[in-house]
Protein backbone atom coordinates (compact mmCIF):
# COMPACT_ATOMS: atom_id res chain seq x y z
CA UNK A 1 0.00 0.00 0.00
CA UNK A 2 2.84 2.40 0.73
CA UNK A 3 4.05 2.19 -2.88
CA UNK A 4 0.64 3.07 -4.30
CA UNK A 5 0.30 6.08 -2.00
CA UNK A 6 3.75 7.36 -2.97
CA UNK A 7 2.90 7.54 -6.69
CA UNK A 8 1.43 10.79 -7.96
CA UNK A 9 -2.02 10.88 -9.60
CA UNK A 10 -0.29 12.67 -12.48
CA UNK A 11 1.82 9.60 -13.33
CA UNK A 12 0.74 8.13 -16.66
CA UNK A 13 0.29 4.68 -15.16
CA UNK A 14 -2.28 6.19 -12.77
CA UNK A 15 -4.48 7.55 -15.60
CA UNK A 16 -7.82 5.76 -16.08
CA UNK A 17 -8.18 3.37 -19.02
CA UNK A 18 -11.09 3.48 -21.42
CA UNK A 19 -11.48 0.60 -23.86
CA UNK A 20 -13.92 0.90 -26.80
CA UNK A 21 -15.82 -2.13 -25.44
CA UNK A 22 -16.88 -0.06 -22.41
CA UNK A 23 -18.96 2.19 -24.70
CA UNK A 24 -20.12 -0.31 -27.35
CA UNK A 25 -23.89 -0.84 -27.57
CA UNK A 26 -23.30 -4.13 -29.42
CA UNK A 27 -21.78 -5.62 -26.24
CA UNK A 28 -23.53 -6.96 -23.17
CA UNK A 29 -22.44 -6.11 -19.65
CA UNK A 30 -20.80 -9.55 -19.47
CA UNK A 31 -18.82 -8.71 -22.62
CA UNK A 32 -17.54 -5.50 -21.07
CA UNK A 33 -20.02 -2.66 -21.59
CA UNK A 34 -19.95 -0.32 -18.60
CA UNK A 35 -22.60 2.28 -19.42
CA UNK A 36 -26.35 1.91 -20.07
CA UNK A 37 -27.14 0.53 -23.52
CA UNK A 38 -29.34 3.53 -24.41
CA UNK A 39 -26.34 5.84 -23.91
CA UNK A 40 -23.78 3.56 -25.59
CA UNK A 41 -22.43 4.01 -29.14
CA UNK A 42 -22.25 1.59 -32.04
CA UNK A 43 -18.69 0.27 -32.45
CA UNK A 44 -16.60 3.17 -31.10
CA UNK A 45 -12.86 3.19 -31.79
CA UNK A 46 -10.02 4.15 -29.48
CA UNK A 47 -9.08 7.00 -31.84
CA UNK A 48 -12.59 8.48 -31.56
CA UNK A 49 -12.41 8.27 -27.76
CA UNK A 50 -9.06 10.06 -27.75
CA UNK A 51 -10.34 12.77 -30.13
CA UNK A 52 -13.32 13.55 -27.88
CA UNK A 53 -11.20 13.60 -24.69
CA UNK A 54 -8.55 15.85 -26.22
CA UNK A 55 -11.17 18.22 -27.66
CA UNK A 56 -12.74 18.83 -24.24
CA UNK A 57 -9.34 19.53 -22.68
CA UNK A 58 -8.50 16.27 -20.94
CA UNK A 59 -4.96 14.93 -21.04
CA UNK A 60 -5.45 11.69 -23.01
CA UNK A 61 -3.17 9.44 -25.02
CA UNK A 62 -3.79 6.42 -27.20
CA UNK A 63 -2.18 3.02 -26.70
CA UNK A 64 -2.78 1.37 -30.10
CA UNK A 65 -1.60 -2.17 -29.46
CA UNK A 66 -3.43 -2.80 -26.20
CA UNK A 67 -6.35 -5.24 -26.23
CA UNK A 68 -9.31 -5.55 -23.91
CA UNK A 69 -9.11 -8.95 -22.23
CA UNK A 70 -12.76 -9.86 -22.94
CA UNK A 71 -12.52 -8.87 -26.63
CA UNK A 72 -12.54 -12.06 -28.72
CA UNK A 73 -12.14 -10.26 -32.06
CA UNK A 74 -8.48 -9.46 -32.78
CA UNK A 75 -9.14 -7.06 -35.69
CA UNK A 76 -7.37 -3.70 -35.76
CA UNK A 77 -10.75 -1.99 -35.42
CA UNK A 78 -11.18 -3.39 -31.89
CA UNK A 79 -7.64 -2.71 -30.69
CA UNK A 80 -6.44 0.12 -28.54
CA UNK A 81 -7.24 1.87 -25.32
CA UNK A 82 -7.14 5.46 -24.18
CA UNK A 83 -5.56 6.59 -20.92
CA UNK A 84 -7.10 9.75 -19.45
CA UNK A 85 -5.82 11.91 -16.61
CA UNK A 86 -8.54 12.71 -14.07
CA UNK A 87 -6.45 14.15 -11.23
CA UNK A 88 -3.54 16.57 -11.11
CA UNK A 89 -0.29 16.26 -9.12
CA UNK A 90 -1.88 17.62 -5.93
CA UNK A 91 -4.91 15.30 -6.18
CA UNK A 92 -7.40 17.90 -7.42
CA UNK A 93 -9.56 17.20 -10.46
CA UNK A 94 -8.25 18.25 -13.89
CA UNK A 95 -11.75 19.26 -15.00
CA UNK A 96 -14.56 19.73 -12.47
CA UNK A 97 -17.17 18.28 -14.86
CA UNK A 98 -15.36 14.88 -14.79
CA UNK A 99 -15.15 13.71 -11.16
CA UNK A 100 -15.21 9.99 -12.04
CA UNK A 101 -14.36 7.55 -14.79
CA UNK A 102 -18.08 6.94 -15.42
CA UNK A 103 -18.67 10.66 -16.07
CA UNK A 104 -15.90 10.60 -18.69
CA UNK A 105 -17.33 7.48 -20.36
CA UNK A 106 -20.85 8.93 -20.51
CA UNK A 107 -19.57 12.21 -21.98
CA UNK A 108 -17.46 10.42 -24.60
CA UNK A 109 -20.39 8.17 -25.60
CA UNK A 110 -22.58 11.26 -25.99
CA UNK A 111 -20.04 13.10 -28.16
CA UNK A 112 -18.80 10.32 -30.50
CA UNK A 113 -21.95 10.37 -32.72
CA UNK A 114 -21.38 14.12 -33.22
CA UNK A 115 -17.86 13.66 -34.63
CA UNK A 116 -17.35 14.71 -38.26
CA UNK A 117 -16.16 11.23 -39.20
CA UNK A 118 -19.47 9.78 -37.93
CA UNK A 119 -21.76 12.41 -39.45
CA UNK A 120 -20.12 12.24 -42.91
CA UNK A 121 -20.48 8.46 -43.12
CA UNK A 122 -24.27 8.70 -42.84
CA UNK A 123 -24.61 11.10 -45.80
CA UNK A 124 -27.35 10.52 -48.38
CA UNK A 125 -24.96 9.98 -51.30
CA UNK A 126 -23.00 7.08 -49.79
CA UNK A 127 -25.81 4.48 -49.62
CA UNK A 128 -26.80 5.14 -53.25
CA UNK A 129 -23.21 4.59 -54.38
CA UNK A 130 -23.04 1.35 -52.45
CA UNK A 131 -26.28 0.14 -53.99
CA UNK A 132 -24.99 0.98 -57.47
CA UNK A 133 -21.81 -0.97 -56.87
CA UNK A 134 -23.83 -3.88 -55.55
CA UNK A 135 -25.99 -4.04 -58.65
CA UNK A 136 -22.91 -4.09 -60.91
CA UNK A 137 -21.51 -7.03 -58.96
CA UNK A 138 -24.85 -8.81 -59.16
CA UNK A 139 -24.98 -8.88 -63.01
CA UNK A 140 -22.68 -11.89 -63.12
CA UNK A 141 -21.14 -11.51 -66.59
CA UNK A 142 -18.38 -14.02 -65.76
CA UNK A 143 -20.85 -16.83 -65.00
CA UNK A 144 -21.81 -17.34 -68.67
Amino acid sequence: MACAAARSPADQDRFICIYPAYLNNKKTIAEGRRIPINKAVENPTATEIQDVCSAVGLNAFLEKNKMYSREWNRDVQYRGRVRVQLKQEDGSLCLVQFPSRKSVMLYVAEMIPKLKTRTQKTGGADPSLQQGEGSKKGKGKKKK
